[in-house]
């Protein structure tokens, strides 16, 4: 697998758009996994179990601090995940939320998808599903999250996730350190059906309990079959309330590119941002990331700032190029 050395003008891999053959999109942490998504592909795997494989690669990186073992905790020091699965020929979806002790979140999506006629279980109803079907306990926070989380705790500040009433003012003091970090991987095969799946460990030292939009099929998330998909990672919230995949993947169906969409949407979340998340320029102060594959081949995303990467593989080789940011 080649890794980019260097930064490229952002291009339309993938045939450039021409006919459907074995491609993979996602984030830049899916790199490696777009190697498995497309090897299994090749074996007859489904496009959706073909990228539920690759992500495992993170999900199992004790290093990745934002996916499976290893992701930073909750606020009181408990590794909650999240994740979703889109299969695109059936059109039928998969997902978990604030799930506990099993580390392969976007697998046991899978299964929900495919053994129950539920969407999404949360909660102790999904570790418990989890074990039913199999799925290992384990102990999701490692040592160095566990650090993180400790340092955290000791230089908390009225700048967390629990917002003060609005008649009473906020004190100071440096914001924590949150990370919003996440993983997506979506991927085509020759008969162009698509299949996809995100997955996180959620916004680090979250309030117990809260789910993002990584498991919220069209927030984090959305595929059509005849169009194309979408995936994202960056600060939930902002998907939620703007149904950010799905907008993208509706936008394709008019005829825009993936970059065109996804700018366009960002553009609206922007336009629609709460004045606490603004900086002193009026800009959002977040990143969102939007990462698009349109039916024909073409494949493209945008940031809302500073720099970022989708990694792609068109069939023969992997590698990272850069996103186009709204706000720099």
């Amino acid at each position: 697998m080649a890794r980019a050395t260097s930064r490229s003008a952002f291009a339309q891999p993938a045939g450039g758009g021409s006919k459907p053959g074995y491609f993979a999109i996602g984030s830049a942490n899916a790199l490696h996994g777009l190697d498995v998504a497309i090897g299994n592909m090749r074996d007859g795997m489904r496009p959706v179990e073909a990228a539920v494989a690759g992500v495992q690669l993170t999900e199992d990186n004790p290093d990745d601090h934002s996916v499976g073992l290893g992701g930073l905790p909750n606020e009181d020091g408990i590794v909650e995940l999240d994740a979703s699965v889109m299969d695109g020929p059936s059109h039928k979806c998969g997902a978990v939320g604030a799930l506990r002790d099993i580390c392969h979140a976007s697998a046991v999506a899978l299964r929900v998808m495919d053994l129950t006629d539920h969407v999404l279980l949360v909660g102790e109803g999904a570790r418990r599903f989890a074990v039913e079907q199999g799925f290992p306990v384990e102990n999701l926070l490692t040592d160095a999250a566990r650090n993180e989380w400790q340092k955290w705790k000791a230089e908390l500040s009225p700048n967390d996730n629990r917002l003060a009433p609005p008649t009473e003012p906020r004190g100071g003091g440096a914001p924590p350190e949150f990370t919003w970090g996440t993983i997506t991987l979506m991927a085509m095969n020759e008969a162009g059906d698509l299949g996809g799946t995100t997955s996180t460990s959620g916004r680090s030292y979250k309030i117990p309990g809260r789910v993002g939009d990584s498991p919220v099929i069209g927030a984090g998330l959305y595929l059509d079959n005849e169009v194309g998909g979408c995936g994202s990672t960056g600060r939930g919230e902002a998907n939620l309330i703007n149904c950010s995949c799905f907008a993208v993947v509706e936008l394709m169906r008019q005829g825009r590119t993936p970059e065109e969409a996804a700018r366009e949407v960002l553009a609206r979340i922007a336009k629609k941002c709460e004045p606490r998340l603004r900086n002193a320029r009026g800009e959002p102060d977040y990143q969102l990331k939007l990462y698009a594959m349109r039916k024909d081949g073409l494949v493209g995303g945008a940031i809302m700032r500073d720099k970022g990467d989708v990694a792609v593989h068109d069939g023969t080789h992997s590698r990272l190029i850069p996103l186009p940011a709204i706000y720099t």
